[in-house]
């Protein structure tokens, strides 16, 4: 997962250095719009990716394991995410 999300990174890179040319270029204001909305889309599919993967292995781990207090921290994080996502 790590090596597919920094290629996904490197590719939203270059996409926002090239929305940066649009905006010096004085491109359509619409046409910048949309490519803004492409590369959050690009990153909120990342930040999908990555969340899965805690959930796969950080979570599981501390679910699973005999620590309430480690169990109770990594479930509020999640809870966390979740929250900050639908604001």
């Amino acid at each position: 997962m790590k090596k597919d999300s920094l290629m996904r990174l490197r590719n939203v890179e270059g996409h926002i250095r090239g929305i940066g040319r649009m905006v010096e270029e004085g491109a359509y204001c619409i046409d910048v719009i949309r490519q803004i909305q492409a590369a959050q889309a690009a990153l909120s599919k990342i930040s999908a990716g990555i969340l899965d993967d805690h959930l796969n292995s950080c979570v599981i781990t501390a679910v699973s394991g005999d620590d309430p207090a480690e169990r109770e921290r990594v479930l509020k994080e999640v809870l966390e995410i979740f929250e900050k996502t639908n604001r």
